[in-house]
């Protein structure tokens, strides 16, 4: 696996770390339990690193040199494609040749064309986002994405041998924006690691967390980015406040800034009043996550794009039901109206308006909870894991029926 420009050892929710950490470190492990042994290689962001980290039997993550060896954003990874896949190969003189070659994102498909055609073997890749997805769905104040990513995608589109979507509606973008044949498109959904996220009591994750008990608790998980909308949800919680001033609101962000958020969110609860209701925290490990989503009433998710929503699965497991913007793989990720409700837009006083409902409503939010955590008992990573084997199988097929083995006549 080639992930460049984020390790599935960063803690996901700050910088570039975020949903697809997390995918790819327990697909991994999910293809291991399964009997595959999964390389995966990732930029060195600092010399003291090790080459190679095992993070569980089977699974081994490298650190290629490519570039200072310093954090840098995403954006700055495509020169380095080159460098990476290079590095890449130099590392792979001592290990077992793979069969195919899965790339994340697009930077680790360009690294992903080098390394496969010079091993000789097909390249699955996934996409995660899409430039031309996300500049149909920019958030106020949001850069586009630049067209030199929209032409790597492209030729990512015109090369690999088959790529894995997260959902039907992703499918359906990559054969709408960029040509690919739905033949060659496998639609696998993510999992979520069911051990980890779990119902329990609310009562005690409140006390763990420090969430006073008679709180209306709404959270908001994820990197502070525009895309992710957490400025939607404090407008909205600054109009929920002067509509409804009997409620005892508490609104949780864990997540830290990414990229270039162009606002101040404390600023922002500020101007809408909500100082001592609005409280930041620092992203936190997963079991630490699972409690703040117990502790919660609702998960807010007003995000603009969505490949998918691992956030809202996890929320979703622990028995707590999310409130989402009806846009990407969200609808896919929410059932409407049974764990949650899919808000069309990102008008606050929508989003108020539902966040009210809900708390006029304890009854359904018990029951959104049940059914929600009934739901992510489908996504288990085993499940992840079995449809991107078969991913796998058919590129090989397809790649040795296309290059046959040409075998010498004897002497």
């Amino acid at each position: 696996m080639i992930s460049l420009h984020t390790s599935p050892l960063e803690q996901p929710g700050a910088g570039d770390a975020g949903g697809m950490n997390v995918y790819i470190s327990h697909l991994a492990r999910a293809l291991a339990a399964d009997g595959l042994g999964v390389d995966i290689f990732t930029r060195a962001t600092d010399p003291a690193q090790p080459d190679t980290v095992a993070i569980a039997p089977g699974v081994s993550v490298h650190h290629i040199s490519a570039g200072p060896p310093r954090r840098l954003a995403k954006e700055q990874m495509p020169p380095l494609a080159d460098e990476f896949a290079e590095g890449i190969l130099d590392r792979m003189d001592g290990l077992t040749r793979p069969r195919a070659v899965h790339s994340h994102y697009w930077v680790s498909g360009l690294a992903g064309l080098r390394a496969a055609r010079e091993w000789d073997v097909p390249l699955v890749h996934t996409m995660h986002t899409m430039a031309r997805v996300k500049n149909r769905h920019l958030a106020a104040g949001d850069v586009p994405e630049p067209s030199w990513r929209e032409r790597g995608e492209q030729r990512i589109a015109e090369a690999a041998a088959r790529f894995t979507a997260n959902t039907a509606a992703e499918r359906d973008e990559l054969v709408r924006h960029y040509g690919v044949d739905e033949d060659l498109i496998d639609v696998v959904s993510p999992g979520v690691d069911l051990d980890v996220f779990r119902p329990a009591f609310r009562s005690r994750a409140r006390v763990a967390s420090g969430v006073p008990a008679a709180s209306f608790h709404v959270l908001f998980a994820g990197r502070l980015q525009r895309l992710k909308g957490p400025q939607v949800l404090v407008a909205a919680a600054g109009e929920l406040r002067r509509r409804r001033p009997d409620i005892p609101l508490v609104v949780s962000v864990i997540g830290a800034p990414s990229g270039s958020l162009g606002l101040d969110l404390d600023e922002l609860a500020r101007e809408e009043g909500l100082d001592g209701v609005v409280h930041r925290l620092p992203p936190v490990p997963a079991g630490v996550l699972a409690e703040w989503f117990r502790s919660a009433d609702v998960l807010a998710m007003p995000s603009y794009s969505e490949s998918f929503g691992l956030v809202a699965l996890e929320a979703q497991a622990c028995g707590t039901p999310v409130v989402a913007a009806r846009v990407g793989g969200l609808p896919k990720a929410v059932c409407d109206g049974r764990t949650g409700f899919l808000v069309q837009g990102h008008d606050p006083a929508d989003w108020a308006a539902v966040l009210e409902q809900l708390y006029d409503d304890p009854v359904t939010r018990v029951d959104l909870g049940r059914a929600a955590s009934m739901y992510a008992q489908r996504f288990g990573w085993d499940q992840t894991a079995e449809g991107t084997r078969a991913a796998y199988r058919r590129a090989v097929r397809a790649h040795a029926a296309a290059h046959p083995v040409v075998v010498s006549p004897s002497v």
